[in-house]
């Protein structure tokens, strides 16, 4: 079980480390280990997640950051994947087969709902819908006997609702699993909640500096052994570059999240204020409909923020068009303040009925929120603003 003796803040630092005295996380590029015959062979075979052995089955490096991850999650034990798709294809199909019941909620991440509606649906996986904001209809959906996952987001991409943890994890019967992304491990602990698995696409906020493609899954050890047996065969497979990478952005996390989650409640607020722009979605807000859960379930309130502009796509064409400092790109988590239109990058290829029910509007952009000083941001968010009219 992870130690819980020390402050978030401070595990980040001292999480994932080995006996080598390293400071810096250690490469360990290798794709295979020699053994001492064949019972080392024979028992390697047979052994769950071990390390020295062949790297798609573990390696020391990778092992190194999923260590990290469970400490911060405080779980008995973490997997990482080749992205974060990597770990929710890997999920699903290692727990469901045909005629299995999946329950999902339809605001979420774009990449999510074009996997549960089409490969799980290729190979007869039921799912189900529902509206993340009310928790209550997850339990309402589950079909006893049939239903294997419940799988939830929260803050949502792009539009950052929430979900009730507590709720969500009281659901007896199938597994409960949350992208917990935007809020990342320092952010909020869905185990701590009675859920099953936290899931993140670590490429984000976790690595945090655009240099990395990795997932990561955390949960209980058996839960996780047995998603492994599978993952092996999946071959989503986190490189140890990228998980060296990613473990160091582990070390700098609490202080990135604290600056940038300082700027996006300022810009947040100063959004709000301004008269062509039409709403503003950030927990922080107290405007936020779920902005008394933010503060019950979450430490930090999220380094992204979304808001609508009058005027439509033409007016989020020269708003994106006439920014000099933030860049479009449709990632985040990074040092960069970026932002992107999602409706026609990162859910483009949702359905338009599916996008007006998640609020999915050509006035909506999303903002992550970097490291550079917010006045800064914001002095280039109001030139864009003015130019957009």
């Amino acid at each position: 079980m992870a130690n819980k003796k020390y402050d978030p803040a401070t595990t980040a630092i001292t999480a994932g480390r080995d006996d080598s005295g390293a400071l810096a996380p250690s490469l360990t590029s290798s794709t295979t280990w020699s053994s001492a015959g064949l019972e080392e062979s024979h028992r390697q075979a047979k052994a769950i997640h071990e390390t020295k052995n062949y790297s798609r089955y573990a390696n020391p490096t990778v092992e190194a950051f999923e260590h990290a991850i469970a400490e911060l999650e405080h779980t008995q034990a973490a997997l990482a994947f080749a992205s974060g798709m990597g770990a929710m294809s890997s999920v699903v199909l290692a727990l469901c087969s045909t005629g299995d019941h999946i329950v999902a909620q339809r605001n979420c991440y774009a990449g999510t709902l074009a996997f549960l509606n089409g490969p799980c649906a290729r190979l007869g996986i039921d799912v189900t819908f529902v509206d993340g904001r009310n928790a209550q209809e997850f339990a309402d959906a589950v079909r006893p006997g049939k239903t294997m996952l419940v799988i939830a987001e929260t803050p949502s991409n792009p539009r950052l609702d929430l979900v009730d943890l507590a709720v969500l994890g009281a659901i007896k019967g199938p597994i409960t699993v949350v992208d917990s992304t935007i809020a990342t491990p320092l952010g909020q602990r869905p185990h701590d909640h009675g859920v099953s698995l936290a899931l993140h696409s670590a490429t984000k906020g976790i690595a945090g500096h655009n240099d990395a493609t990795i997932g990561v899954i955390a949960g209980d050890a058996d839960l996780i052994g047995d998603i492994w047996s599978y993952s092996v065969l999946h071959g989503a497979t986190a490189s140890p570059f990228d998980a060296m990478n990613a473990l160091r952005g582990v070390r700098t996390l609490d202080a990135r999240l604290a600056r940038q989650c300082e700027s996006a409640q300022i810009l947040a607020e100063w959004l709000s204020e301004q008269k062509n722009v039409t709403a503003v979605h950030y927990p922080g807000l107290k405007s936020h409909p779920q902005h008394d859960l933010a503060k019950k379930q979450m430490n930090y309130l999220g380094l992204v923020l979304s808001f609508e502009i009058a005027g439509g796509k033409a007016a989020a064409t020269k708003l994106l068009g006439a920014l000099k400092l933030i860049r479009p790109a449709v990632t985040f988590g990074g040092p960069e303040s970026l932002i992107s239109h999602s409706a026609s990058s990162t859910h483009n290829s949702v359905d338009p009925d599916t996008k007006a029910k998640i609020g999915v509007t050509d006035s909506l952009l999303r903002l992550s929120v970097g490291l550079e000083a917010c006045v800064d941001i914001q002095r280039d968010l109001a030139t864009a603003l003015a130019q957009s009219n």
